[in-house]
C-alpha cells in the first residue's frame, strides 16, 4: 500500500550473500573479509550478471571511494566499507562476487570540500548511486543530510562531520530479468495519437472499481478498470507525471504537505517506489513493467514526464544527497566567476552540466534504459530548453539534440519537450528541431482567450486551429509538432477555468502568492461552485466548446486527466503540493448527470476525431486547389456564407466564422493509397450572449450537411440541413457538420 508510514523501514531488502561463510560475512566489520575483484568501469552503475555485482561510479575530482554495504533498510551505519581503488577513465569500479539482487548500498567519496572552488567532498555522507535501478530506502530528513552544518553562521562554508549513513537514501541492486511475452509498443503514428496527462496516484486513488490495495499505484493503472476506462474514453496515450524517485522537499514535510507532481529527481532510473503496491521495493520495477505491457496490450503507449534539468539537492544551502557529494563541479553547471553557486535555469536552485560529456551520457543512459528495459514508448522533457543551452544561450543544435538524433534508439521514439525554462532566452516555442513535438503554450493561451470571449483573436485562432504553421512550418516540420492543450497538470483545470477569474491557492501556505496570476479565465459570474442552473449551463457549453475545439484542431491534442468528469481543484492552479483529495479524481462527482454528459461527448468527439481522416493530417493545409479541382483544401466563411476576407480577420468584434475541411485528397498512407475523406464545415462562436444566424455554403450539389454536433446542446443532435439554409448558432457554442448520408454518420 503506498500510504504506509515513510519511516517505517521497507521489507525484503538487505545483503543477500551465498557460500558456507554467509553469516560471517554478514556479522563482518568494515573493511572485513568479503571479496573484492577489480571490476570494470563500465556499465556505470550495479550490474549483476549472475555471478556477482559489478559497481562502477564517475566522480572525476574525487581522491578515494568506498562503497557501502548495508544489511537493511533499517540499519543505522553500513555494515561493511568496502574501497574502490581501482580507476579508469575518471570512473571507480570493484566487483563483489558474494553480491546478489537485493543488496542496499550507497557511497562515501573522498576529496576536497572547497564550495568556493565547486568542490563539495563529504566522506560523512552516504550518497545515492546516480545510476541506480531502485532506491530501496527513501530520504529520511536529518540535519546530517547536509554537507554544512545547519546553522552554522559560515553557512555552506561550513562542513559537517556528522555521520548520515542512519538517514540517507539507499539504492539497490535490481535482477532485470521480465517475461515481456508478446509485448510489442503500438507504436501509434504522432498525427493520430491523442494524449492524456495523468498522475500514477492520483487517477487510480479514488477510482471505486479499482481494488482498495492497488489505488495510488502502478497496479492501479495496470488493473482492468482502469484500463477499461482508457479504451472507452479512445486515448491512444498516457502521458505519466514524473516517475522517476523523486524527493520529499524538507520544506513541504515539515508543513504537512507533499511534493505531488514529482519534478524533483533524485534517481534518474529508479521507478518511484512510493507508486508500487507491494512493500517489497524490488516489485516496483516489475509493476511497473507489468503496467506498460497491460497497457500496449489495450493499444495505449506510455510517455513518461521527465525532469533532466536539475536534481532534488537544490541550491548551495541544499543537502548532499548523491550528485552533490560525488562530483559538484561535474554534475552542475555552476557560476563561472564564483562556483560556489549554481547556474539556475529551472528556478529549482540548480542545473545539471549537460556541457559535460558524462552526465550527457547519464542522461542518454537513463532515456535507453526507459525504451529498452522498461519498455516505455516517449518522454516529455521537462523545461527542455534547459537541456539544450550551451553556455547561456538556448541553441537547439546543441550537444543534447544532436545525440538523441543520432541515437538509434531514442530517436525511433516519442520526443515531446516542454519548450521553456525560466532563463534569458528561454521560451523556445516554434524553435525546437525536426522530430520534436512541442507544447504549444500559444496554443493554450489563445484557444482561451478565443472562448473566454475576448476580441481581436480570430486570425490567431484560425492558426492555432490549423496547427500553428507559423511556428512550425518555416523549419520543415508538420502539425505533429504542435501538441495542442488548454489545461494541464500545472495551472487550472477545465471546471475550474470557467469557474474561477482568480487562483484560489490558500492550501498551499504561501499567502495565495505561488502560480500563476495570468489564468484567461472567466467565472461566468460566480466565483467557483454555485446552483445557479444559468450559470451551469454556460459553463458546461464552454467546456463542450473548448474540448472540441481541441480534440478537432490540426496537431496531437492532449486531456488533461479528469477534464472529462468535470474534475475541479477548488481553484487551486498551483497544486504541486496537495497530495490529497483536492488532485485525486472525484470519480463520485464524475457520475452527477451534467459530468456523465460530458464524459459521453467527449469519447464521441474523440470517435469522430478517429473517423475523420482530415482532423488528423500529416500537412499543413496549403490553402490552394487540390487534386485537379477547382476547391482548396480549406475555406473559412462569413455567417452570410461569403469567404473572409483580411479586414475581417483583423476586426476586434468578429468573434463568429465558420471553415470548411476539404476531404478530398487528403493524403496517402504507407502504401500509397490515396486517403480522402468527408468534407466537414465547423462553425465558431465566440460571443458570450447572441446568437448568429449563419448561411450554410453550398458545397456539393444534392449533398445536405450532417451535423455531428453543437456544444449547445449536451446530446448529439444528427440532424440535416440543405445547403444554403440558415443555422442558428447560438452563443458561446461549436457546430460540426459532415457531407454525405445520414446513414453513415459516425
Amino acid at each position: 500500500m503506498t500510504d504506509r508510514d515513510p519511516d517505517k523501514p521497507i521489507i525484503g531488502l538487505g545483503k543477500r550473500l551465498r557460500g558456507p561463510r554467509s553469516r560471517e560475512r554478514r556479522l563482518g566489520t568494515l573493511g572485513g573479509a568479503r571479496r573484492a575483484w577489480p571490476g570494470k568501469p563500465y556499465p556505470l552503475g550495479a550490474a549483476w550478471d549472475g555471478r556477482g555485482v559489478n559497481f562502477a561510479l564517475y566522480a572525476e575530482h574525487a581522491t578515494q571511494v568506498e562503497l557501502c554495504l548495508f544489511d537493511s533498510a533499517a540499519a543505522d551505519r553500513e555494515a561493511e566499507r568496502i574501497p574502490m581503488p581501482e580507476q579508469s577513465d575518471m570512473v571507480w569500479h570493484v566487483f563483489l562476487p558474494d553480491a546478489a539482487p537485493g543488496q542496499l548500498y550507497g557511497y562515501r567519496v573522498h576529496g576536497p570540500y572547497e564550495p568556493q572552488q565547486g568542490h563539495r567532498f563529504n566522506p560523512h555522507k552516504v550518497l545515492l548511486d546516480p545510476y541506480a535501478k531502485l532506491v530501496g530506502r527513501r530520504t529520511h530528513w536529518d540535519d546530517s543530510l547536509f554537507g554544512y552544518t545547519i546553522g552554522s553562521a559560515d553557512e555552506d562554508l561550513s562542513f559537517d562531520e556528522r555521520d548520515s549513513a542512519a538517514h540517507a537514501p539507499l539504492a539497490a541492486v535490481i535482477d532485470p530479468a521480465f517475461t515481456w511475452g508478446d509485448d510489442r509498443p503500438p507504436k501509434t503514428p504522432m498525427h493520430k495519437t491523442i494524449l492524456y496527462e495523468l498522475h500514477v496516484r492520483g487517477f487510480t486513488k479514488l477510482h471505486p472499481k479499482i481494488p482498495e490495495n492497488l489505488r495510488g499505484t502502478y497496479a492501479g493503472l495496470a488493473s482492468a478498470p482502469a484500463i477499461r476506462y482508457l479504451k472507452s474514453l479512445g486515448i491512444t496515450a498516457v502521458e505519466l507525471l514524473p516517475v522517476h524517485h523523486f524527493l520529499q522537499d524538507r520544506h513541504l514535510v515539515d508543513r504537512n504537505l507533499a511534493n505531488y507532481w514529482g519534478y524533483n529527481t533524485l534517481g534518474f532510473f529508479a521507478p518511484q517506489i512510493a507508486y508500487a503496491a507491494s512493500d517489497f521495493p524490488l516489485d516496483a520495477v516489475r509493476e511497473f513493467k507489468m503496467m506498460v505491457r497491460n497497457l500496449h496490450a489495450a493499444g495505449i503507449e506510455v510517455i513518461v514526464d521527465v525532469v533532466y534539468n536539475h536534481t532534488a539537492e537544490g541550491n548551495h544551502l541544499g543537502p548532499t544527497l548523491s550528485f552533490r557529494g560525488i562530483d559538484n563541479a561535474a554534475y552542475y553547471r555552476l557560476v563561472p566567476d564564483s562556483p560556489q553557486y549554481y547556474m539556475d535555469y529551472t528556478g529549482c536552485g540548480n542545473t545539471l552540466n549537460v556541457m559535460n560529456p558524462r552526465v550527457l551520457q547519464l542522461i542518454m543512459d537513463s532515456l535507453r534504459y526507459w525504451i529498452l528495459e522498461m519498455h516505455v514508448d516517449g518522454f516529455r522533457f521537462d523545461l527542455a530548453s534547459a537541456l539544450a543551452r550551451e553556455l547561456h544561450a538556448v541553441d537547439k543544435l546543441g550537444a543534447f539534440f544532436d545525440i538523441i538524433h543520432q541515437d538509434p534508439v531514442i530517436s525511433q521514439v516519442k520526443l515531446i519537450a516542454e519548450p521553456w525554462d525560466l532563463g534569458e532566452g528561454g521560451y523556445m516555442v516554434g524553435n525546437f528541431p525536426t522530430q520534436w513535438s512541442e507544447w504549444n503554450g500559444k496554443y493554450r493561451d489563445c484557444v482561451r482567450s478565443f472562448w473566454k470571449g475576448d476580441g481581436g483573436v480570430v486570425s490567431e485562432f484560425a492558426t492555432r486551429f490549423c496547427g500553428s504553421s507559423d511556428l512550425y512550418a518555416w523549419s520543415g516540420r508538420k502539425p505533429r509538432a504542435s501538441v495542442n492543450f488548454v489545461t494541464c497538470h500545472d495551472g487550472f483545470t477545465l471546471e475550474d477555468l470557467v469557474s474561477y477569474d482568480s487562483k484560489h491557492n490558500e492550501a498551499n501556505g504561501e499567502g495565495n502568492r505561488d502560480g500563476a496570476d495570468h489564468n484567461i479565465s472567466w467565472n461566468c459570474g460566480v466565483e467557483g461552485p454555485t446552483n445557479n442552473r444559468k450559470i451551469l449551463a454556460l459553463r458546461d457549453r464552454k467546456k463542450r466548446s473548448i474540448l472540441a475545439t481541441l480534440i478537432f484542431s490540426q496537431g496531437v491534442p492532449m486531456l488533461l486527466a479528469g477534464d472529462e468528469i468535470g474534475h475541479s481543484q477548488g481553484g487551486n492552479n498551483n497544486a504541486y503540493c496537495q497530495d490529497n483529495e483536492t488532485t485525486w479524481l472525484n470519480w463520485t462527482a464524475g457520475k452527477q448527470k451534467r459530468n456523465r454528459q460530458l464524459l459521453d461527448f467527449v469519447r464521441q468527439l474523440i470517435e469522430i476525431f478517429r473517423s475523420q481522416p482530415v482532423f488528423h493530417r500529416r500537412k499543413f493545409f496549403s490553402g490552394r486547389a487540390i487534386g485537379g479541382s477547382e476547391a482548396a483544401d480549406i475555406a473559412w466563411v462569413n455567417p452570410d456564407g461569403t469567404e473572409m476576407n483580411d479586414q475581417q480577420w483583423n476586426a476586434p468584434h468578429i468573434r463568429c466564422f465558420g471553415v470548411v475541411l476539404f476531404g478530398d485528397s487528403i493524403d496517402v498512407d504507407e502504401e500509397g493509397e490515396e486517403i480522402s475523406g468527408d468534407t466537414l464545415l465547423i462553425l465558431f462562436n465566440g460571443d458570450h450572449e447572441l446568437t448568429i444566424p449563419f448561411t450554410l455554403p453550398s458545397i456539393e450539389e444534392n449533398l445536405p450537411w450532417q451535423r455531428l454536433i453543437d456544444t449547445f446542446e449536451p446530446e448529439v443532435l444528427k440532424d440535416e440541413f440543405a445547403g444554403g439554409s440558415v443555422y442558428e448558432l447560438r452563443s458561446c457554442s461549436m457546430a460540426v457538420f459532415r457531407t454525405g448520408s445520414e446513414a453513415d454518420i459516425p
